[in-house]
């Protein structure tokens, strides 16, 4: 299978990249910064040229959008919605009709009608990043024809060094997946493990999932 990542080179891209490679699918790695690294074709691209971003995406068989504008932007509200419409578009320029995109926790509903962003206790440093992560969830929903899925991180994302590759998850839709101490956590390697079965085994189209322990 072709695959390719967009913001291959951050945290979530990264770990997902490493999965599909280690699954000897064959990867274009799609990055601000582009690195060499064997067995991984890379290229650098603005995704804010859809155009081009198009023409890097053509003659894949699924595209894996991780595209995240920086925590610390102060313009990530206005960057991850602008960048996430121009790369919705590259796709469907592209051709290609399975694409899945990595979206937001804040939009999972902790109550009937509630989402946590909305909650008293959502953290206020991550507030913007997640109204953006939901105001596109919204916007990708009027997508009919494009066979796409978004996918929402567990709450707490643990670190490689806490658990690492367990390969083992749970399911969920519009509401998170918590254990047995009320916690909705996966590792970023599970994350990885989590988007590459869809890929390999596509289950969830046109609606938004998530996953945790």
């Amino acid at each position: 299978m072709k695959v390719a990542i967009i913001g291959a080179s951050g945290f979530v891209g990264s770990s997902i990249l490493e999965e599909v490679k280690n699954r000897n699918h064959e990867v274009t790695a799609i990055a601000r910064n582009a690195k060499t690294k064997e067995t991984v074709n890379w290229i650098q691209a603005d995704i804010f040229d859809s155009d081009q971003l198009a023409e890097n995406l053509k003659g894949h068989d699924v595209i894996v959008s991780a595209y995240n504008p920086g925590w610390a932007n102060p313009n990530i509200y206005d960057d991850f919605i602008s960048g996430s419409k121009s790369i919705l578009e590259a796709v469907k320029k592209s051709g290609v009709n399975r694409y899945i995109t990595i979206g937001g926790a804040g939009s999972l509903y902790v109550a009937p009608g509630v989402q946590a962003v909305d909650t008293p206790d959502f953290p206020k440093e991550y507030y913007n990043a997640a109204t953006a992560a939901r105001d596109f969830l919204n916007y990708i929903k009027e997508e009919k024809e494009l066979d796409w899925t978004l996918f929402s991180p567990a709450f707490e994302m643990l670190p490689t060094t806490t658990t690492g590759r367990t390969g083992k998850y749970r399911l969920g839709l519009e509401e998170p997946v918590f254990n047995d101490e009320q916690r909705s956590i996966l590792s970023v390697e599970d994350l990885a493990v989590v988007i590459a079965d869809e890929l390999e085994n596509p289950k969830h189209h046109q609606v938004r999932f998530t996953a945790a322990y």
